[in-house]
């Protein structure tokens, strides 16, 4: 099964005619020109084991890396996602209550991240960019602890090293060279664990990705770029980005690129398994590219509907990755509905425990900025702290004085 690109499906004008035939055209200077030559896209492939009504498909290639999935196992994989929406749903509640400052809504990407997330073994390590929401819960850090940031409390709320996945970095495309270098130490050390890089289709354009696409072909190193292809960066449809499809960029720089059925867990799971499998083996980098739908805003401060019609969303929820994997839950008898209702009150509860946990952070402390800037301490820090402490004291001063 194949989708279109539209980037490959409509070509640009160039200036010298369409892109796509051949000709001469002549200057004022009399000089002959030829116009390049491009030849006919074809659909790119697209790796698909669950169809949008919950049909398995079968894959000759990636079937082997869930051939021994369980009933269990994939109702686990249903409650990741289900509880995953729940929580992001709360926070963007949250957000519009004015509990948070902003919110970056998965909604639509559950499946690219349960099914990628799921793939990981305990030693293999996370840099994400700041949606990886799925991603934070397959890794066990706490829902709660995710809203700390977008709250102001605190620069992220857990230890990178506890649940070896990295704090959200919100510098666009930055974390891909924070992940090739841990790759290329990883690779140093010895040891058989495998990194994975998280970035979206618009960070795709930044140079920092192209320059970790580089050095790890250069070192073989063993991380997987995982591209979350949600159509748009913000206001800007992938075909204002690209020519080409997303995962054939991986071929210039010497290593393979695959694109996923963004909604189908079942396929990020596999697909993610075999391009970890590679990266352990010592076969280097793989570049994958989930093709999936940012359903919501790109974060609470955007308005998707004035730069994208209902139609275009509409379609893409008959591909919703929860409805699909329900659909082939019930067809294959491997859950009832006492495991929905469940799930549904299981939901509920975590809404109502985030709502809780959000609303009761403290506050940070004043001097807190001061600490861990410098490992043995500095002067300077010592002096702007002085300064801080005796611009908070002004207020009590003032205070006294009214009483």
């Amino acid at each position: 099964m194949t989708v279109d690109s539209s980037a490959a499906r409509k070509p640009r004008r160039s200036a010298a005619g369409k892109a796509g035939t051949t000709g001469t055209s002549t200057g004022t200077t009399g000089t002959k020109r030829t116009t390049r030559t491009t030849k006919k896209s074809v659909d790119p492939e697209l790796v698909q084991l669950l169809t949008p009504e919950g049909k398995r498909v079968k894959n000759a290639e990636y079937d082997a890396y869930v051939a021994g999935i369980t009933p269990e196992e994939l109702r686990g994989l249903y409650r990741d996602m289900v509880l995953t929406r729940r929580f992001d749903a709360e926070a963007t509640s949250l957000q519009r209550q004015g509990e948070l400052g902003l919110w970056a809504s998965l909604l639509g990407q559950e499946a690219a991240q349960i099914g990628s997330g799921r793939a990981l073994r305990d030693d293999d390590y996370v840099f994400p960019t700041y949606r990886e929401h799925g991603v934070a819960w397959c890794r066990g850090v706490d829902p709660a602890n995710l809203l700390g940031m977008f709250r102001g409390v605190n620069n992220g709320g857990w230890d990178p090293n506890g649940n070896n996945f990295h704090l959200y970095t919100i510098v666009i495309g930055s974390q891909t060279l924070h992940a090739t270098g841990y790759a290329m130490g990883v690779a140093k050390d010895g040891a058989d664990s495998a990194v994975i890089a998280y970035f979206g289709d618009g960070a795709s354009s930044q140079g920092d990705v192209a320059e970790s696409f580089t050095f790890s072909a250069v070192y073989n190193a063993p991380v997987v770029f995982f591209c979350q292809n949600n159509q748009w960066a913000i206001s800007e449809p992938t075909e204002k980005q690209t020519r080409v499809p997303l995962y054939q960029r991986a071929q210039g720089f010497g290593f393979p690129g695959v694109r996923v059925d963004g909604n189908d867990v079942l396929a990020c799971l596999a697909v993610t398994k075999w391009a970890l499998e590679r990266a352990r083996n010592g076969e280097g980098p793989t570049l994958v590219e989930a093709y999936t739908y940012r359903m919501g805003a790109h974060t609470t401060s955007d308005d998707p509907t004035r730069y994208r019609g209902d139609e275009e969303r509409q379609s893409w929820e008959a591909k919703d990755p929860i409805l699909r994997l329900r659909r082939f839950l019930e067809a294959s008898n491997h859950a009832d509905e006492g495991f929905f209702a469940e799930l549904e009150s299981e939901s509920e509860a975590l809404g109502r425990r985030v709502r809780e946990a959000v609303r009761s952070m403290p506050d940070p402390d004043h001097f807190a900025i001061f600490e861990n800037v410098y490992a043995d301490g500095h002067a300077l820090v010592d002096e702007e702290r002085a300064q801080f402490a005796a611009y908070q004291a002004s207020f009590a001063d003032v205070e006294a004085e009214g009483v």
